[in-house]
């Protein structure tokens, strides 16, 4: 009885098994499966570069005061378009008492210095009238009264100057702030009441407001060592700003740096570029853009899509496979040139428009087979 069951187990593991061969048998018999077909074309292909930065204004003027103070009035608001020669802001000034006590101490000396000048002369004079001295000592008298009248004169606007930052009292340019160029108030880093200190040979000064030209902008942006051996000033470019709905403007491209500087590891070039801006158009300084830069271009040129190229495992070069007779393929090398990421051109003869190229996004036994 057990004799008979192993017989009969065995019979049905024996047909199991030759059920399942024939299966896959079956399955590697079925034609492989039908892949789609794209073909060479003609077109114009063009490489470009993106280029990050900002868009700058190209003259930008900080104004500083020429005598240290408190702000005692700013007249313009951050946003204001003004003139050439339009007062920006006043400056009262605070004068130092050691230079007041200094400045006084001037004038009393060449008050005194004026008073025996003085009284020299009309004694001279009067001898003079009456010829008992001769007209030389007499000259020589008015000369020192003249004198000591202006070193009098000199002390007493001296002490003004200390006193109220300049001879009128506060109406001159000194105290003062004016534009020195015509545009629009970016930044007003100071508000009344604040003390500011002048600009002279040891420092810098206080900065009061900054006035910049925006009809007048720049891009500055950066460009890396592989791509700015292609660039040349006088080249036109397209300039983004993402800020105003990815509005493009034109812009030709004025500067190349001529040395680099290394960021996070790669060599970065500065690139500057002179924008043109519709006088309709809101700008604002300081907005992120990107430039287009166009590297290389050509026309008429035999392309495929970047999709259809293969590579070889083991050599990396690229290959496709062209449709022959009954639906086979045959594997060609090619040789490329340019891309744009998304056409590339064919470069190498044997590829001609017409062709029938494998799409190859779908895995067969015969692509595994010429891997191998």
């Amino acid at each position: 009885m057990k004799k008979a069951f192993k017989i009969i187990l065995g019979i049905v593991l024996l047909l199991a098994l030759v059920f399942v061969l024939k299966h896959f048998s079956d399955s590697n018999s079925k034609a492989v499966v039908d892949f789609k077909v794209d073909e060479p074309f003609y077109t114009s292909i063009k490489t470009k570069t993106v280029a990050t930065g900002k868009l700058n204004p190209e003259e930008e003027v900080e104004l500083k005061p020429q005598i240290s103070g408190i702000i005692d009035k700013i007249l313009v608001e951050e946003g204001d378009i003004v003139k050439k020669g339009d007062v920006i802001a006043k400056i009262r000034v605070v004068p130092n008492e050691q230079s007041l006590v200094g400045a006084n101490g001037q004038i009393s000396t060449a008050k005194l210095a004026y008073n025996n000048a003085k009284t020299v002369y009309d004694r001279n004079k009067a001898l003079f009238d009456k010829g008992v001295i001769s007209k030389q000592d007499f000259e020589n008298s008015e000369l020192s009264l003249n004198q000591a009248n202006e070193s009098l004169s000199q002390a007493q606007n001296n002490y003004r100057i200390i006193k109220r930052g300049s001879l009128s009292g506060g109406g001159s340019a000194n105290t003062n702030i004016i534009a020195l160029i015509p545009g629009t108030i970016l930044e007003i880093p100071v508000r009344e009441g604040d003390q500011v200190i002048e600009s002279n040979n040891f420092n810098a000064g206080t900065t009061i407001a900054t006035i910049a030209d925006m009809s007048k902008m720049i891009f500055e942006g950066k460009v890396d060592e592989a791509e700015v051996g292609k660039l040349e000033e006088g080249k036109d470019i397209k300039v983004i700003l993402g800020a105003i709905n990815e509005k493009d403007f034109p812009a030709k491209l004025t500067f190349v740096a001529p040395k680099g500087k290394e960021e996070n590891g790669a060599v970065q070039f500065t690139i500057k570029a002179d924008v043109t801006v519709e006088p309709s158009t809101k700008i604002r300084a300081g907005y992120s853009a990107n430039a287009e830069i166009e590297m290389e271009s050509k026309d008429s040129v035999l392309v495929i899509k970047e999709s259809l190229l293969q590579f070889n495992r083991i050599t990396e070069k690229p290959y496709i496979e062209i449709q022959k007779e009954e639906g086979k393929f045959e594997k060609k090398n090619v040789v490329l040139g340019l891309s744009d990421g998304i056409n590339v051109e064919i470069l190498e003869e044997g590829v001609k428009e017409g062709d029938k190229i494998k799409v190859w996004n779908k895995a067969s036994k015969d692509n595994n087979d010429e891997d191998e």
